[in-house]
């Protein structure tokens, strides 16, 4: 399976996700995470296939190409940044959930219906810009990051209206889990992250951002 094809598994999962009941009743309530709402939180997580749609087609120009998607998180201003900082503003996101959760039903299909024929097509490019970072990626890293978005904000939103967090298909999680994984590494170190994973008696908390 082509990393292409892992990606409209992903896509498949936020349209299930963000059209159960529990996130049309909930969608004027706060979410898991801190200042956004389940609304803000659902957009924010289709988004992930607006952009993937949006940039497949997009020239790159001169901007420079990242070696993988490792380079692009260790880069990335976000990760480190405080969540009032502006790179983490999430205000657009608020006022897109306004339109209400058919709205963004409607605009996830249809840009995962894009992204299908842009691939299907050849329209797609090999590498895609990165437009808010200043960068491009290679295609399949590009659509492995916009995987994690999905991966776990999917979690974050399941949480928030109290429904079971999707399980996701291996072409899907797999990388997106050993990507985690060595984010985690280079931020903590191999020994604090064994140990998180193996001995409970000395695990002290590790995240990947």
């Amino acid at each position: 399976m082509t990393r292409d094809d892992a990606f409209l598994l992903a896509a498949d999962a936020v349209l299930a996700l963000v059209q159960q009941p529990d996130v049309a009743v909930r969608w004027s309530g706060p979410s898991a995470l801190p200042g956004l709402g389940v609304g803000g939180l659902a957009v924010h997580l289709g988004n992930q296939v607006l952009r993937a749609a949006q940039a497949v087609t997009s020239d790159p120009g001169d901007l420079p190409v990242l070696a993988d998607a490792d380079e692009h998180y260790a880069r990335s201003a976000w990760p480190t940044a405080a969540p009032e900082d502006p790179v983490n503003d999430r205000s657009g996101d608020e006022t897109a959930a306004l339109d209400g959760p058919g709205a963004l039903h409607e605009r996830i299909t249809a840009h995962r219906d894009a992204f299908r024929d842009a691939v299907a097509s050849g329209a797609a490019r090999d590498v895609v810009p990165v437009s808010w970072a200043g960068w491009a990626l290679r295609r399949e890293d590009f659509l492995l990051t916009r995987m994690v978005e999905v991966v776990v904000h999917a979690d974050d939103l399941a949480a928030s209206v109290g429904l079971d967090t999707p399980t996701f298909p291996d072409e899907v999680f797999d990388p997106v889990r050993d990507l985690l994984v060595r984010l985690a590494v280079a931020r903590h170190g191999q020994s604090r992250v064994v140990a998180a994973l193996t001995r409970r008696e000395r695990a002290e908390p590790i995240h990947a951002f």
